[in-house]
């Protein structure tokens, strides 16, 4: 087919990035692309799912991976995998060999090898400067579940369901297939329960993830539900609110530059300096405006706040307040700006998953997350804003009765859109203007 006509399926498919702000993947394919990456990554400490979908699924998502090569016209498919999935690198080892136009990089286990930006420089050696996207170099990045899901599009199944990873403390860690608009106290019952009292849960990885309500529901996104003690380090740090996070930048930073030594960003030639910004807010926002305007290049990554700061400071809570005030203001990152590509002893900087993982005192909740298919729920919440773009509009009314696959949503009209479907069987319970609500 013609790759307006592959992009569209995709579009009706309702296929996004699984994960992260879930962009429509059908936005990402371009015949600009002479390299197509596989991000198989998973940096987030306790996260699972991606290497456990690669392993189980390996051959449907090389072949949608060479059928995205097809479409775009793409030279070369790498599959980015960290070289300690095992597992998964002996499933691709098997099927690899029938599909002469993909290759595998192994990567090491540091973090945030998963960011895009990062996997690009690691891979290609290509440095995308700060405000581009991945395509400005020729390069496509892809997750796995993605192209899973690409895979069934083409086999006439849209996205309906999604892989999600409980860990943490729960009874049973492991990794779920379940419907989307399913709510999360239903995935910890399924995992054996807490096994903590006032415990609190991470939607996402513990660098990136937010913290969230259990009546919360899964989206498109969702790979991770993380339960935590209420007291837990990590639990703490993302609940203190930005006016202590000044407060403590204005009396403790002490401009030891740790925090820009290992930004993530910095390292690959970024102008973002996280202790600049503290320094300025230090001395009562009296600084440099162009220090704090390059810090809206900043990933969020987070190792800043959680890895690099001896004093347990918060660059990136501070720079994230920042953003958003300039997004609600209207004021855009600057342009034309290029990284600098001789950074120095940036292999140096490299930080070890595992050792990332002990500071943030989760290594006992680093444990097998076996995969498992059997779950049922009876009722759904699905959001109608579930990627990055225009929210869905919905297509059907309360009392309908819904098959699973069903379209129930459908993409606005000329917008960055994709549409929704039923992900159970049963009648349409609710309609509003944020989601629909469907009840076997």
């Amino acid at each position: 087919m013609e790759l307006s006509e592959f992009k569209d399926l995709l579009r009706r498919s309702g296929v996004v990035g699984a994960g992260g702000a879930g962009f429509p993947s059908y936005a990402k394919l371009s015949d600009k692309a002479e390299t197509i990456i596989l991000n198989c990554a998973e940096c987030e400490p306790l996260l699972k799912v991606h290497r456990q979908v690669l392993e189980e699924f390996t051959y449907e998502i090389l072949t949608a991976l060479s059928k995205v090569l097809e479409e775009t016209g793409a030279a070369h498919g790498i599959i980015a995998i960290k070289s300690h999935y095992k597992s998964a690198l002996r499933a691709l080892d098997a099927e690899i060999g029938a599909f002469p136009a993909l290759s595998v990089h192994t990567l090491e286990s540091v973090y945030p090898a998963g960011d895009e930006i990062i996997l690009i420089k690691e891979v290609t050696g290509k440095t995308v400067d700060p405000g581009k996207l991945p395509i400005s170099v020729g390069v496509t990045v892809c997750n796995v579940e993605s192209v899973y899901n690409i895979y069934r599009a083409m086999k006439g199944q849209p996205v309906t369901d999604k892989y999600v990873t409980v860990a943490g403390e729960v009874a049973h860690p492991m990794t779920l297939c379940v419907p989307i608009g399913t709510k999360i106290s239903e995935l910890i019952a399924a995992a054996g329960g807490e096994t903590v009292e006032n415990a609190e849960y991470i939607n996402g990885g513990p660098m990136m993830g937010r913290v969230i309500n259990p009546n919360d529901v899964v989206t498109k996104t969702t790979n991770a539900i993380i339960v935590l003690p209420h007291d837990h380090t990590v639990i703490m740090n993302k609940n203190r609110n930005y006016a202590v996070n000044l407060r403590r930048t204005m009396s403790v930073c002490c401009q030891c530059r740790s925090c820009t030594e290992l930004c993530s960003r910095h390292v690959i030639g970024y102008p973002v300096e996280p202790h600049a910004v503290m320094r300025s807010l230090s001395n009562g926002g009296k600084g440099d405006l162009g220090e704090i305007m390059v810090s809206m290049f900043c990933s969020g990554c987070g190792l800043c706040e959680t890895y690099s700061c001896p004093q347990g400071l918060s660059p990136r809570a501070i720079i994230a307040e920042l953003k958003d005030a300039a997004r609600r203001a209207g004021v855009k990152p600057p342009e034309g700006i290029e990284a600098d590509r001789n950074v120095k002893d940036a292999d140096l900087k490299k930080i070890s998953v595992e050792r990332l993982t002990m500071r943030l005192g989760l290594k006992k909740y680093d444990v097998s997350a076996p995969m498992v298919h059997e779950f049922d729920t009876s009722t759904v919440k699905i959001l109608l804003s579930q990627h990055l773009g225009a929210p869905a509009v919905a297509s059907v009314a309360e009392g309908d009765a819904v098959k699973k696959g069903d379209v129930i949503a459908k993409a606005a009209e000329g917008a960055l859109s994709v549409n929704i479907h039923a992900s159970i069987d049963g009648r349409v319970a609710a309609v509003t203007d944020k989601y629909i609500k469907i009840t076997k």
